[in-house]
């Protein structure tokens, strides 16, 4: 399974682990590695000290390669750049922001780096700053997203078809049959960040799990759009960021407050704020991020196989 993306990543399949606030920490990341995937930290919010020492926690895990999650908003955005450079990292993704802020130091480094972007132009102004790959991420996907609403199936042909560098598919993505179906769009890779939610290997409460195997098809919804937009479960929490935006609260304040909601709430599902994508409602049962990475690449061959016959005949 070697393409662009792996010779980026530096890793046996061409599977990206989500990077989610306070969640996909060392030990996460390293069981993703250890699968084949490529493990992130994400770094958002982190003071120096905890992420470096997430990072030396990963490496004493796995010795395959791991990577950080740079927000380019955050006011450790610069921060969290030279940690990696002086703890070895070959490969950021980068997200929420312009992406040229950081380049030339990026650059300097010999770091390699993938920028998210939800839209086409957002895209084509990511390749021009220099990124090495993007990935494409439709307003599906869990967390925060973009303000235009525009659906993975719809974004990543238009990306591929935008851009000369690498398109990795994001938002929506859960099982072989979604790889599959972005790969036929052109993608190199996926990036997933819900259904390794629901692993074992995950360090969310059992309720949170629980929340996203019981999730249906419509039981997410997206909260702080006046701030960045934030798609989670619908509970009284992210209805309680709606109220704050229908009754004009402006976007420092609403950012605040959804900063706030993430570190409150302990377990009770009403009243904490469980980021997810609508992929949530493909999501059955917890298991091994182990088994989850070899479901996904048998399950891959396999339609592959089914497809090129179907085809054929």
């Amino acid at each position: 399974m070697k393409n662009r993306v792996t010779e980026i990543l530096g890793s046996k399949y061409p599977i990206i682990l989500g990077a989610m606030r306070f969640i996909t920490l060392g030990k996460m990341a390293a069981a993703v590695s250890n699968s084949g995937g490529f493990g992130i930290i994400a770094a958002s919010g982190m003071e120096a000290e905890p992420l470096r020492k997430e990072i030396r926690k990963a490496r004493e895990l796995t010795d395959k390669a791991i990577g950080i999650n740079i927000p380019v908003y955050r006011p450790n955005a610069f921060e969290a750049l030279e940690i990696a450079i002086e703890e070895g990292i070959k490969t950021i993704t980068t997200s929420a922001g312009d992406a040229g802020k950081l380049i030339k130091r990026i650059k300097e480094a010999g770091i390699k780096v993938l920028h998210l972007a939800p839209t086409v132009e957002l895209a084509k102004k990511a390749e021009d700053a220099g990124v090495d790959a993007v990935i494409a991420v439709g307003t599906e996907a869990g967390g925060h997203v973009g303000r235009d609403d525009v659906s993975t199936l719809t974004l990543i042909p238009q990306a591929v078809d935008a851009v000369r560098i690498p398109v990795v598919a994001a938002g929506g993505i859960g099982d072989a049959r979604g790889w599959i179906a972005v790969h036929a769009l052109g993608a190199e890779g996926i990036q997933m960040g819900t259904r390794f939610l629901a692993t074992e290997e995950c360090p969310v409460s059992k309720v949170y799990k629980q929340a996203i195997i019981d999730a249906r098809d419509n039981s997410t919804m997206i909260a702080a759009r006046k701030g960045f937009p934030l798609r989670a479960l619908r509970n009284n929490a992210v209805m309680a960021i709606r109220e704050m935006e229908e009754t004009g609260a402006g976007l420092k304040e609403i950012n605040a407050f959804a900063d706030r909601l993430f570190h409150t709430g302990g377990d009770d599902p009403d009243n904490k704020i469980m980021v997810a994508g609508q992929v949530a409602g493909l999501i059955r049962e917890v298991i091994s991020i182990e088994e989850l990475t070899r479901e996904m690449v048998e399950g891959a061959k396999r339609l592959s196989s089914e497809l090129a016959g179907t085809f054929e005949s």
